[in-house]
């Protein structure tokens, strides 16, 4: 489903025919050029999207990882695919027969569609229907099927690590089963001075993986310090939490990766379906395998619309999603991430201008990833052409001055408020520090920008404090002049 015709195609060609000299155009990067003094690697570029005219680039046709920029192919790709209004559907089907008593005599099968974003509270949902069905009992065993993609194979080191030992959220593991983002949630609470605090589950009324609580209550008028990481053994995840929690503190939720979301689903399906009256005799299974042609639907929820999950996506940067995303963009059974970036290297170079990219996830965070500012631009001008699509697309991005990261709340106030970002961070194997998205100029024209700044083994530690605000300098300098 290609829509790149129109405005954005005319744009295009006249930036293609476009031949400024390099030395004039870093003209309009004065302030980010000088990172290239450290040692940095750059590529930028920003141009007015009606008439195609560059306003300053530098290097811009040099491929750079783009870190979680990346993340706007992956919606792009999405919004082209489905368009905004899309849902990705999650069932219960069964082989067996219910019996006049509600008991169903076979294997109940949550059928994972890959949605990104599925929740406890649609697990439940889902369970209400069942049980509108007369399903009160299950006499076999949940098995939980991720036929379409999962376990997916880790691409990085975080996300390998993940599969031992979980220290944050961002590197959660791939299934088209998984519930609650591949991620533990617990929630601690305060109890009576000097003693444990209180700890449960964010999700089901019991906690569905051991929890070993090493929180001390202390007095009133401190701050919480809490440390928490999520260990596997044979048995299965442990959350382990330490530290410390006043009296009178508002609840602290906790989130780590699990170690096998389609695993984490099974357990909190079980402990769902228990705790509403429905009990499974069998237990439950994880399944690679598509279930049977001949099984029968019972039950559907569908997720949110793809509007809502880009606008998560992109806004918190989520990489659960934004890969989860990209492999619903496969077809076939068992794929993993590579699969995935073909897909969105396809998309990409059917653009207008674009040329190659290398993408292997979409999320960004697999440091392979390269693409140009130059191109980074025309994806942006391809989806400002499309007038169905762009709305859903500008909306997933921040303005820096009420976006949900702060980091980003930097600049002129003109930079605060005329621009629309998306930006990219990696800190291994080397600093990449990259922003997107569009502006605005005083008179109501709009433009799109890129720029990608990519360290090396010998540059120093570069933070968005010092890299953000030469962003806004150049960007602020371009909107004023137009």
């Amino acid at each position: 489903m290609r829509r790149w015709l129109g405005r954005s195609s005319l744009f295009l060609g006249a930036l293609s025919l476009s031949v400024v000299s390099v030395v004039a155009q870093a003209a309009g990067f004065d302030h980010v050029a000088r990172l290239a003094d450290k040692g940095f690697v750059i590529s930028a570029q920003a141009q007015l999207l009606d008439s195609g005219e560059v306003l300053g680039a530098l290097n811009p046709s040099q491929p750079l990882s783009p870190a979680s920029v990346t993340k706007l192919y992956t919606a792009a790709a999405a919004l082209d695919r489905w368009g905004p209004q899309h849902r990705f559907t999650t069932r219960f089907v069964s082989t067996g027969a219910l019996d006049g008593n509600g008991v169903l005599h076979g294997d109940l099968v949550l059928e994972g569609g890959g949605d990104p974003a599925l929740t406890s509270e649609e697990l439940w949902r889902l369970i209400q229907k069942l049980r509108e069905l007369g399903v009160s009992s299950i006499d076999g065993q949940l098995v939980i099927s991720q036929w379409r993609f999962g376990p997916v194979t880790c691409e990085t080191s975080d996300r390998c690590k993940t599969q031992t030992e979980g220290t944050n959220a961002y590197a959660s593991l791939l299934s088209s089963a998984a519930v609650n983002y591949g991620s533990w949630c617990a929630t601690v609470m305060p109890g009576v001075v000097g003693q444990p605090a209180r700890i449960t589950s964010c999700d089901t009324v019991a906690p569905t993986l051991r929890i070993e609580n090493d929180v001390t209550t202390v007095a009133a008028g401190g701050s919480a310090d809490l440390y928490a990481k999520r260990d596997t053994d044979s048995q299965g995840d442990t959350l382990k939490i330490s530290g410390r929690i006043p009296a009178g503190t508002y609840p602290r939720p906790i989130y780590k990766a699990s170690s096998d979301p389609a695993d984490q689903t099974g357990q909190t399906l079980l402990s769902l379906l228990r705790q509403a009256g429905v009990p499974v005799s069998g237990g439950y299974a994880v399944s690679r395998q598509a279930p049977p042609p001949s099984a029968k639907g019972l039950a559907a929820v569908e997720g949110k619309p793809l509007q809502e999950l880009l606008l998560r996506t992109l806004n918190y940067s989520n990489n659960f999603m934004a890969d989860t995303l990209a492999l619903d963009l496969t077809s076939g059974t068992q794929q993993n991430l590579p699969d995935a970036g073909r897909e969105l290297e396809r998309f990409a170079t059917s653009l207008p201008g674009h040329g190659a990219a290398i993408l292997r996830s979409g999320s960004g965070l697999t440091p392979e990833n390269r693409v140009s500012a130059q191109s980074v631009n025309a994806l942006l001008g391809a989806m400002y052409g499309n007038a169905s699509l762009f709305p859903t697309f500008v909306a997933g991005m921040q303005v820096p001055t009420n976006g949900p990261m702060h980091f980003i709340r930097r600049g002129s106030q003109t930079f605060q408020d005329h621009v629309m970002l998306k930006t990219g961070t990696l800190n291994e194997p080397v600093t990449v520090r990259a922003v997107a998205g569009y502006f605005r100029t005083d008179s109501g024209r709009w433009g799109s920008f890129a720029v990608l700044v990519n360290g090396t083994a010998s540059t120093p530690y570069l933070s968005w404090r010092e890299t953000l605000p030469m962003v806004a300098d150049d960007l602020t300098a371009m909107i004023d002049r137009h």
